[in-house]
């Protein structure tokens, strides 16, 4: 572990960032910005675009699904490519792609034009995060630099899918197309501060005979994007079809651990994965992420369908939340430098755990004031556990593989969040014997019980942590010969 989790300090050590760190650093900043905020901007303008195009309710669910298929299915590729082929190459190439589709998402005049515009934008996300992460940890010093890095990361982060709730607003307010075009003119900012700021990366060289693992690629692929459509299309299809989907879904994964096993330049180094360290931060980070999302999207059903609160005071009452994104580089660092990720992750995960439990109780009439409490404390939690849990996945992983860490962390999150989603949906319809507010209520306090069993969950899952010196990781193969 790094001196910064072993040894607290009194004093937050001075990050000592070059004038070329704190450009590539902002431009990093940009582009998980401009992904937070493309989603929750499309959120708030999903009601616009159903009724602007006469789409049917299964194919709306498609424009969400089609980016999550594209985003979850496509990281961990996404991830190793940028090891691969070079991290520069991988995130000005895809955020060019990002750029391109996201403007033909709002020249889409059908259904199905604007659903692929949606998949091939999520694929670019694929592969432009874990490849911006992976600069992050490469281009600054493991422990206090790097940690102070990945805290301003995660809270630009957090903070622009907040602002989003309240741009995505405002923009559908004038059309809903500008929620597409928006993201084109700040993916044309991001992308030229890119080309001037982030140094060119050499492609990493491999040993003779070592080709690209295709069948890994094809079969970890597979397997994700079957499981995230079993997971999101769940409460929106048969039990029949999704017990298949996800069945497909795991001999599919069957199928990749084989292929990887007897693979020379495996796609995913199987022995990454013995770290405990690297295991508890990414379980621990998709039962964050399943309570975080699932929890939000209770309150926005409950803000708009039982107290018919508009699009616009949904997201300014929900704007609170973005606390974290002052939080997480103001506050976080000091907490991590004193206490170390270990000790804030688990506090992150209670505080997350009591949120939930004080929205419980909820009623037809509260006020905002009884809400405040909730919305305060989970922003609170998410600056505390979202970037400390990216410190633990990625600390002590060999440079060649930062990219595959970043993926590993990031498919867990999204994973992670549609399967919340997913049970919140699942226990809310099944929990709401009618359409009356009691009744819809009823549907709402059952719900809530899935995001506190959640961080209640990884709490005690991040708890192994607290007294657990993390090792160093297997070192990567290197050789045809070797085996993870």
């Amino acid at each position: 572990m790094s001196a910064t989790a072993q040894r607290p300090t009194e004093e937050l050590p001075d990050t000592g960032w070059t004038r070329r760190q704190w450009g590539v650093l902002l431009v990093l900043c940009g582009a998980i910005f401009l992904e937070g905020i493309d989603v929750a901007m499309l959120n708030v303008a999903l009601p616009s675009i159903r009724a602007d195009l006469g789409l049917s309710t299964g194919s709306l669910q498609w424009v969400m699904s089609a980016y999550v298929l594209g985003y979850g299915g496509f990281m961990l590729l996404g991830g190793r490519a940028a090891d691969l082929f070079g991290r520069r190459q991988m995130f000005v190439f895809w955020l060019s792609v990002f750029l391109v589709f996201s403007g033909l998402g709002g020249f889409a005049t059908e259904g199905w034009t604007l659903i692929v515009a949606r998949f091939v934008t999520g694929v670019a996300a694929a592969f432009m995060t874990p490849a911006g992460l992976s600069i992050i940890t490469t281009g600054f010093a493991e422990g206090p630099q790097r940690n102070k890095a990945l805290l301003f990361y995660s809270g630009t982060a957090a903070g622009g899918f907040s602002v989003g709730l309240v741009v995505g607003g405002l923009l559908t307010s004038v059309g809903w197309r500008w929620v597409f075009f928006a993201p084109v003119v700040l993916s044309a900012l991001i992308l030229a501060a890119a080309l001037a700021f982030v140094p060119k990366s050499a492609r990493p060289e491999r040993v003779a005979g070592q080709g690209f693992d295709l069948w890994g690629g094809v079969t970890i692929t597979s397997a994700i994007v079957l499981l995230v459509l079993g997971v999101e299309r769940a409460t929106h299809t048969s039990g029949a079809w999704t017990a298949a989907t996800v069945g497909a879904g795991l001999v599919m994964l069957a199928a990749f651990v084989a292929v990887e096993r007897r693979s020379a330049a495996p796609l995913v180094r199987l022995g990454i994965l013995r770290a405990g360290s690297l295991v508890r931060a990414n379980l621990a980070g998709l039962l964050f992420a399943a309570g975080f999302f699932g929890f939000q999207f209770l309150v926005v059903l409950y803000l708009q369908e039982l107290r018919e609160w508009s699009t616009l005071q949904t997201s300014f009452a929900m704007l609170i939340m973005g606390i974290d994104a002052i939080l997480s580089p103001l506050l976080t660092p000091r907490l991590v430098n004193r206490y170390g990720n270990a000790r804030v992750i688990f506090g992150g995960l209670l505080l997350a755990a009591l949120a939930y439990a004080l929205f419980l109780p909820v009623a037809a009439d509260w006020t905002y004031a009884m809400m405040l409490p909730s919305l305060v404390v989970v922003g609170l939690a998410f600056s505390l556990a979202y970037g400390p849990l990216t410190i633990v996945a990625t600390e002590g992983v060999a440079e060649q593989e930062q990219g595959l860490a970043g993926a590993l962390l990031y498919t867990s999150f999204q994973f992670g969040a549609a399967l919340g989603l997913s049970a919140v949906t699942a226990v809310n319809v099944a929990a709401t014997a009618s359409g009356s507010p009691a009744a819809m209520l009823d549907g709402y306090r059952a719900a809530l019980w899935v995001p506190l069993a959640a961080a209640l969950l990884a709490a005690v899952i991040s708890a192994f942590g607290l007294r657990t010196r993390r090792s160093a990781l297997p070192e990567p193969v290197v050789a045809p010969s070797l085996r993870a």
